[in-house]
């Protein structure tokens, strides 16, 4: 639990893991699978985003949670109301 903390106070990743990491991706840009190759492209255009889901403690699970509710919602009705009905069950149901 005390390096979770820490890492709450230092948002920055540690040395060795990002250099691990950057290791990675540079031994799979050079890999002879092309998925492998393209997924690690991706890491790299977006490394800030890579970064900074990697070392903030921020994340979007509150989101994800009624994201899925809604979802749970729509295939419960699915065929059987229009989207007024579904609008209000989403609404009320919390």
């Amino acid at each position: 639990m005390p390096a979770r903390r820490a890492l709450r106070r230092d948002p920055r990743p540690p040395p060795e893991g990002r250099e691990k990491l950057e290791q990675w991706i540079h031994d799979a840009e050079q890999s002879q699978h092309p998925e492998l190759r393209r997924f690690a492209s991706g890491l790299r255009k977006d490394w800030d985003a890579v970064m900074a889901g990697l070392t903030l403690h921020w994340n979007s699970g509150a989101v994800e949670g009624h994201v899925n509710r809604i979802k749970m919602l729509k295939r419960q009705m699915l065929g059987r109301a229009n989207h007024d009905l579904l609008r209000k069950r989403v609404l009320l149901t919390r």
